[in-house]
């Protein structure tokens, strides 16, 4: 498998905290949001990461792992992560193996690695996270942030559209596995559709519905957080200082 790290925005939402940084490089309690996850990425023999922002800190944060190769999205003011993944393309088409996705702005328990050994194409979602939204925003505000994310049995219907009604079981992590050539018809739907600033759940809701891919989830209640804004911030500071969402 092959880790790839999508790492090439800003972080507007976090204000001045990334005015000189990077978002992964964001400090929380004396270490970069990206280095919580260390060990898991240290897991992998190959990885790569798409930088855009500041990318000559991420390198310098990353300057000891040989492992980890580097590929710069230059339109990353102007364009999505699913651009950045694409950029991808060539480095990936070398090794034509099995692909982990991952955001850069997300802690998880490391032990997550063991469900990405299935085979096939999936997301990781998660059971727990009404708890974590309520750490980071106020309840009135959780429909607004979160998606919605329907499934038939494991297998996912939907993702990444209004929650109308009631509250969706789960919520995506931010961490996929697909298939060398799973990948591949994704890129190729990417090209044809000429949409370089579509968000990641709405490209891959459009690639399900449009019968691109099928795509499978895996479930896990391990720790996970995603930081999006400067109260998430606060909110993940007092969970890891505390060492436990209750």
């Amino acid at each position: 498998m092959i880790l790839v790290i999508l790492a090439a925005g800003r972080g507007k939402r976090l204000g001045i905290k990334t005015k000189k940084l990077p978002k992964c490089l964001v400090d929380i309690n004396g270490k970069s949001l990206i280095n919580y996850n260390a060990d898991f990425i240290n897991k992998f023999k190959k990885v790569l990461i798409i930088t855009g922002y500041k990318d000559n800190l991420i390198k310098k944060n990353f300057k000891n792992n040989k492992s980890i190769s580097f590929i710069r999205n230059k339109k990353y003011l102007t364009t999505n992560m699913v651009y950045s993944l694409f950029c991808a393309h060539k480095y990936l088409n070398k090794f034509k193996d099995d692909i982990v996705i991952s955001y850069s702005d997300i802690i998880f328990d490391k032990s997550i690695f063991t469900l990405l050994k299935n085979s096939g194409n999936f997301l990781l979602i998660y059971s727990e996270w009404l708890k974590v939204w309520k750490l980071r925003m106020k309840t009135s505000l959780i429909k607004n942030d979160a998606e919605n994310l329907v499934l038939k049995k494991n297998n996912l219907i939907s993702i990444g559209e209004k929650i109308k009604n009631k509250m969706p079981k789960y919520q995506y992590t931010g961490i996929i596995k697909l298939k060398f050539n799973n990948f591949i018809k994704l890129y190729d739907y990417f090209k044809k559709s000429k949409n370089n600033k579509i968000d990641f759940t709405s490209f891959l809701n459009l690639s399900i519905k449009n019968k691109i891919i099928k795509m499978k989830v895996k479930k896990t209640k391990k720790f996970w957080f995603e930081v999006d804004s400067s109260s998430d911030v606060k909110a993940l500071k007092l969970v890891l200082k505390n060492k436990s969402i209750k």
